[in-house]
């Protein structure tokens, strides 16, 4: 079966979407900053771009040098990606004008718990997880789901840490989900 139209598809699909989302970052971000918000992470935010423009250029290679094919289990992976866009939008359209690609804080912004974010801390970053994994696996591109599936937990034990500290130092963040179960809780310092 040739892959390569569904390949070149979903390639261009996400790369679309990160696109479009870096302009909704954009107007977002400045909204934010007219409302006095403030950046944090801003030293890792780079790594992170960079992390993300890589994974692009190491999958495409990776597929058309090693003319990896389309994972016999395919359906599986293009579910679980599905799956992943509905919670996507779903947590931005939950966040509205506070999602971002930056972290931005509004300083006492009421805390989102609509959506996703009343049974997960940081769904958005689940996605990003699946992704990382499932878009390579759809065609058998070992090597980049394995090595960016490594650098994005390096990524995000620096990135949450500095989330959860700027929603904590500036929102009533750490008080906000007191009253409700997540399914991934606070974990406890």
């Amino acid at each position: 079966m040739n892959d390569f139209i569904p390949f070149v598809l979903l390639v261009c699909f996400v790369i679309l979407q990160r696109v479009v989302e870096l302009f909704i970052a954009k107007g977002n971000e400045k909204w934010m900053k007219q409302k006095g918000a403030v950046e944090f992470g801003e030293r890792h935010y780079k790594y992170m771009v960079t992390m993300h423009v890589l994974f692009f250029l190491v999958f495409i290679t990776e597929k058309l040098l090693l003319e990896r094919q389309l994972a016999l289990v395919w359906p599986i992976f293009l579910c679980l990606f599905c799956f992943a866009q509905f919670i996507r939008i779903w947590a931005l359209a939950s966040l509205g004008r506070y999602w971002n690609t930056k972290i931005l804080v509004i300083a006492g912004a009421e805390v989102v718990r609509k959506g996703p974010y009343r049974f997960l801390k940081h769904p958005n970053y689940v996605v990003v997880v699946i992704e990382l994994l499932v878009v390579p696996l759809l065609f058998t591109s070992y090597y980049t789901a394995i090595l960016f599936t490594l650098l994005n937990v390096i990524m995000l034990m620096v990135r949450i840490p500095e989330e959860e500290k700027a929603l904590s130092t500036l929102t009533e963040y750490d008080g906000a989900f007191m009253d409700c179960h997540r399914f991934i809780p606070r974990i406890v310092k």
